[in-house]
C-alpha cells in the first residue's frame, strides 16, 4: 500500500493538480438467506478495489479498479486526470482541510469472523423454523443475514492518511401470513457494527414477528379521518429520516429550486422543544464513523436547534458552493462509486415526556408503532405503520391495521406537541440514493406526540 501511496502522492506533484485522493478497500461478506424452507443464498465473497478522484477546473475526474498494484497506478491516475480536464462549465471550488493522519478500529465484542458458517447457517435456521412453525396461517418466511469486516484506506493531496477498519451486520425476520384472500406480513430488522452477539437470542423476536402477522388478520381496519397520533421510536425515526432528512442534504437543496426557497437556515419548523440532528459521532452505531470518504473529520450537526432551521449536510463541493461549513457528510457504499451527501445517525433529541405523559390525555386518536414502508415527494410523504392501536380515554386499547400516515413535513414538523424521553436507534436495514444502496446508517426517536395527522383507512 504504501508504494501505491507514493506513485500517487507523485503524479499529484508532476501534474501540479489542484486537489487529488486515492481510495482502497479490503472487504469479506457473508450473506445467508432463507425463504421459506428452502436455504436461498450462503455464500462468503472478498472483495479487493480503489478509486481516484481527481478535481480539474470545471469537475471531478473518477476512475475505480479492482487491480491494486503500483504498477497499475500510474494508467489509472492518467484516466482520472484525462477526465477531469474533459469537464466543460462553471469553476468548481471545493473545502480544504489540513493534514492528518490516524488509523481508526471499530472494536467488536463478538468478532464474526471467527463464527463458523455452519453456526451462522444453524442459528438462522432455528429463527426461520420458530417462524414456519407457528401456525398453519404462517404462508411464507424469510430470514436475511449479512456481515461485511471493511478496511478502507485514504490518502490525499493534503496530507490525510487515514485507514479505518469496522464490522458491520445486517439481518432481518419476516413472516407473511394468510387466511382467505387476506394477506398480512410483519418484520423485524436489527444491525450494528459491535459483534456477533447482537445477532444471538432472537428466538423470541422470530416468535413474535410470526405471532404479529397472524394477529393482523384478525385485527380491523382503521377508520380513516384526522387524529392525535403517537409514534413509536421506530416509526417516529424513519419518518424524520425519509421526510426531513433527505431534504437536508446540500446537493438535494442546491440543484433544486423550489427546495431553496423551502430550506431557509433560521426559518422556524417546529416547536421550540424540537431538535432534529445528524452525528457520526455518536459511539456505537452503524452510521458511525469518524472520517468521511473524502477524509474530513465528522461531527455532530443540529439540522434543526429549538424548532428553527440551523444547519444542512454537505460534501466538499456543496459546503463551498453554498458558502456553508464542511459537515463530513460525504459518503459512498463501497470504492466503485463516488462519494456523495449522505445522512449517517439522523435522530429527534429526546424531551421530558414519559410515554404514559404523551397519550393520558388523548380522548381518541391512534398508537403507530413500526416502519413498513412508505414514499416520499418534496415535502409530501406516506408512510405505512407495522401495527396500530386505538388511544381511547388515554390507554391503548384494541389492535388495528392498515394504518398509513400522510401529510405535508413542514406542517406534520409544526404539529409536534410533545416529545418523549425514550430515545432509541433503528439500525436494520439501509439508505438509498444516487444508486447507492444499501448505506449502513441508524435512524432514531423517542415517542412524539403529533396533532392532525390524517390516517387512511376505511
Amino acid at each position: 500500500m504504501e508504494e501505491i501511496k507514493e506513485v500517487f502522492l507523485r503524479l499529484a506533484r508532476e501534474k501540479g493538480i489542484r486537489y487529488g485522493e486515492l481510495r482502497l478497500e479490503e472487504s469479506e461478506v457473508t450473506s445467508i438467506s432463507f425463504r421459506g424452507k428452502e436455504l436461498e443464498e450462503l455464500s462468503v465473497s472478498k472483495s479487493r478495489g480503489g478509486n481516484i478522484r481527481i478535481l480539474g477546473r470545471y469537475g471531478w475526474g473518477f476512475v475505480s479498479f479492482n487491480d491494486i498494484s503500483y504498477k497499475s497506478i500510474e494508467d489509472y491516475f492518467d484516466q482520472a486526470y484525462r477526465a477531469s480536464n474533459l469537464i466543460l462549465g462553471k469553476d468548481l471550488e471545493i473545502e480544504h482541510s489540513g493534514p492528518v493522519v490516524d488509523r481508526v478500529i471499530v472494536p467488536m465484542k463478538k468478532d464474526f469472523r471467527g463464527i463458523p458458517l455452519e453456526e451462522k447457517k444453524k442459528l438462522l435456521e432455528e429463527y426461520n423454523n420458530i417462524m414456519l412453525s407457528f401456525s398453519p396461517k404462517i404462508q411464507s418466511t424469510q430470514v436475511r443475514y449479512t456481515d461485511r469486516f471493511t478496511k478502507r484506506y485514504f490518502i490525499n493531496t493534503e496530507g490525510v492518511d487515514v485507514i479505518q477498519e469496522r464490522g458491520d451486520i445486517a439481518g432481518v425476520l419476516f413472516a407473511l401470513a394468510k387466511e382467505g384472500d387476506l394477506v398480512e406480513q410483519y418484520h423485524y430488522s436489527l444491525g450494528g457494527i459491535d459483534g456477533f452477539q447482537i445477532i444471538e437470542g432472537l428466538h423470541d423476536k422470530a416468535l413474535h414477528t410470526a405471532e404479529m402477522a397472524v394477529r393482523l388478520l384478525s385485527a380491523p381496519v382503521v377508520k380513516g379521518g384526522e387524529y392525535t397520533v403517537v409514534l413509536d421510536q421506530r416509526l417516529a425515526g424513519v419518518f424524520i429520516h425519509e421526510a426531513f432528512g433527505h431534504l437536508s442534504e446540500a446537493d438535494h437543496v442546491y440543484e433544486n429550486e423550489k427546495l431553496k426557497e423551502l430550506m431557509v437556515i433560521g426559518k422556524r419548523f417546529g416547536p421550540d422543544f424540537l431538535n432534529v440532528i445528524d452525528d457520526p459521532t455518536y459511539p456505537g452505531l452503524r452510521g458511525s464513523y469518524k472520517y468521511d470518504d473524502e477524509g474530513v473529520l465528522s461531527r455532530k450537526t443540529y439540522l434543526i436547534k429549538n424548532g428553527i432551521l440551523s444547519g444542512r449536510l454537505h460534501s466538499r463541493e456543496t459546503a463551498r458552493k453554498m458558502g456553508e461549513s464542511v459537515t463530513g457528510n460525504a459518503r459512498a457504499i463501497n470504492y466503485r462509486f463516488q462519494p456523495i451527501v449522505r445522512m449517517s445517525n439522523t435522530y429527534i433529541e429526546p424531551g421530558i415526556y414519559s410515554f404514559e405523559d404523551l397519550i393520558s390525555d388523548i380522548k381518541y386518536g391512534i398508537y403507530a408503532v413500526g416502519a413498513y414502508g412508505g414514499q416520499t415527494s418534496m415535502e409530501m410523504f406516506t408512510f405505512s405503520a407495522q401495527e396500530g392501536y386505538i388511544i381511547e380515554n388515554g390507554s391503548l386499547g384494541d389492535l388495528v391495521r392498515d394504518v398509513v400516515l400522510t401529510g405535508n413535513v413542514f406542517t406534520t414538523l409544526q404539529n409536534i406537541e410533545g416529545i418523549g424521553n425514550d430515545l432509541e436507534f433503528s439500525q436494520g436495514g439501509g439508505c438509498g440514493k444516487g444508486g447507492q444502496s444499501p448505506l449502513p446508517v441508524s435512524t432514531g426517536s423517542p415517542h412524539i406526540r403529533i396533532r392532525n395527522v390524517v390516517v387512511g383507512g376505511r
